[in-house]
């Protein structure tokens, strides 16, 4: 393991922030496209958004403003687009589950989440 592992509350404020500007963006769509579009196009632009800050350069915007990088848990390099698009996909399991995907980096050993345990990731401060 690579870094030291991000907490959940820094992981938790990040992902507020990211939710909040893909909020922003998710709404204005529906007030310019309708309701249906303009949601689908919305979660499109959320799996956009993670594949391609997590794949480039690991950090979100919420993630760069707390500190965050996720990476590769055996070399510490960013995971690419791949593996990015994957933990966006598993990370709605994640969700879906009453949100134990998530709660599970608060008792795992090395504080990953089933999104993160699925590519071998891992949110590291930074």
């Amino acid at each position: 393991m690579t870094g030291e592992a991000a907490g959940f509350w820094r992981r938790f404020a990040a992902a507020l922030i990211d939710g909040i500007l893909l909020g922003i963006v998710s709404g204005i769509l529906r007030a310019i496209l309708g309701f249906g579009p303009g949601t689908g196009l919305g979660s499109i632009g959320s799996f956009v958004y993670f594949t391609y800050f997590h794949g480039r350069t690991g950090q979100t915007p919420g993630d760069a403003a707390l500190g965050i990088r996720v990476v590769d848990i055996d070399t510490g390099e960013v995971i690419g687009y791949g593996r990015a698009f994957g933990r966006a996909l598993v990370s709605i399991v994640s969700a879906v589950v009453l949100l134990l995907g998530y709660l599970w980096m608060i008792w795992d050993r090395h504080k990953q989440t089933w999104h993160d345990k699925a590519v071998s990731s891992l949110p590291v401060r930074v």
